[in-house]
């Protein structure tokens, strides 16, 4: 009987990281809120885990966005966006601008890979 409570104990200790969500998922709430937390560390926020899983989130919406992108060239569909050829830079302030313009009810359920996608048809119209 000890033996399987200490099992579900066990087990229920490490469900939170299994039902974390996929990078990319984040909202934009939580995002922003992170951000603003390492903002104020300055120089320290180098030495938070918040970085990594910010880059990360950012990096996952990236990537999302251009697998997006050369699925509907595939697919024939119209495309997203029209982003130039090759590989374009955005700041930080830029993308953080754009996080904070969502409504705070919309930054709730909007995604970092959404907010993205966003943000790349508004700076890349289709013509």
């Amino acid at each position: 009987m000890r033996a399987k409570t200490l099992m579900l104990t066990a087990g229920l200790l490490f469900l939170p990281a299994a039902l974390a969500a996929a990078p990319g998922d984040m909202s934009v709430a939580d995002f922003l809120q992170r951000a603003e937390k390492l903002q104020k560390k300055g120089m320290m926020a180098m030495f938070s885990g918040d970085i990594k899983l910010l880059k990360g989130e950012a990096q996952a919406a990236g990537e999302a966005y251009r697998a997006r992108i050369v699925a509907d060239k595939e697919a024939g569909r119209p495309p997203h966006s029209c982003p130039p050829p090759g590989k374009q830079s955005m700041g930080s302030g830029e993308f953080l601008g754009h996080l904070r313009s969502y409504p705070a009810p919309a930054q709730q359920t909007t995604t970092i890979k959404v907010a993205f996608a966003d943000l790349m048809r508004k700076r890349y119209p289709c013509p």
